[in-house]
């Protein structure tokens, strides 16, 4: 009975896994291979066809370049702005564990509120940013309707949001650092941005590989609330990214086949990425 007692303790959490994503993912495939009729009430089995269409689609490339663009941007800033934010937190001074607790906050927030909130900074009328771009240059900026603003909207409101998660794993990460090896180094003669790079960087290293690969995760998929609210896509589908495409397709076209595949392609995707970022990103891990 004790060796049956763990896997007992599993079977609440595996009924929820498979029940919401398991068979979710196999639905999502096995739809792929239909389409539906313009009614709704006829399901023909197509095959490959769907993926040939979605791949021979130039408007559907242009999603997957931008999605990948806009990915790549927010991580890497959220990574590095993160990084050097925890180095202030993670210094002695008064206040620092107030300043932590302020910081997390956004991570409370839901994608969607914090969409909304940066729609009501950015409003190009009564906002708070138009207001201080009104009184330094004269300008009011239509943030969410006109490019490339838009795109820089969702980059400030998506690195906002992921922000404090990766501060947070930083600062854990830069508590385990050796004091004697950034006194060896201050004895060598090395500046702050010396132990920072050689040091600090490198021995956090096992924290900035899972910060990136969920940060991959978190940009492709969570960001969809964050676009819905803000610019919904646009202007002119210049931020729709992968996520909010299967969106449209499958609830607003009512292209359930089609969307289906999109889902199945984003999964290869982020597998292969993954897969990609384990076997060459994990070379350069430094575990302490």
């Amino acid at each position: 009975m004790k060796r049956l007692l763990p896997y007992l303790l599993l079977i609440p959490t595996l009924v929820i896994i498979v029940t919401f994503i398991y068979l979710p993912a196999a639905d999502s495939f096995n739809m792929s291979m239909y389409r539906e009729n313009k009614f709704g009430t006829k399901v023909i089995f197509v095959g490959e066809k769907n993926y040939l269409n979605v791949f021979s689609d130039p408007d559907y490339l242009r999603v997957v370049g931008f999605t990948a663009f806009y990915v790549g941007i927010t991580v890497f800033s959220t990574i590095m702005i993160s990084f050097f934010l925890a180095l202030l937190l993670s210094q002695n001074v008064p206040g620092t564990y107030l300043y932590r607790a302020l910081i997390f906050i956004p991570y409370a927030v839901s994608p969607a509120i914090s969409g909304t909130l940066w729609t009501f900074l950015l409003d190009p009328v009564a906002g708070h940013i138009n207001f201080f771009f009104m009184e330094i240059f004269g300008v009011q900026v239509a943030w969410l309707t006109t490019e490339p603003y838009a795109l820089i909207a969702l980059i400030l409101a998506s690195v906002w949001k992921m922000m404090p998660f990766d501060i947070i794993f930083f600062i854990a990460g830069l508590q385990s650092v050796p004091d004697e090896l950034l006194e060896s180094a201050t004895l060598d003669g090395a500046g702050v941005l010396k132990k920072i790079w050689k040091i600090k960087f490198p021995l956090v290293s096992p924290v900035t590989f899972y910060l990136v690969i969920m940060n991959i995760i978190s940009s492709m998929f969570s960001s969809f609330a964050v676009i819905d609210v803000m610019t919904g896509g646009g202007p002119g589908g210049s931020t729709t990214t992968m996520m909010y495409n299967v969106y449209l397709d499958a609830f607003k076209y009512q292209k359930t086949g089609i969307a289906s595949a999109q889902s199945v392609i984003m999964f290869g995707i982020m597998a292969v990425v993954t897969i990609i970022y384990f076997v060459f990103g994990q070379k350069k891990v430094h575990y302490q």
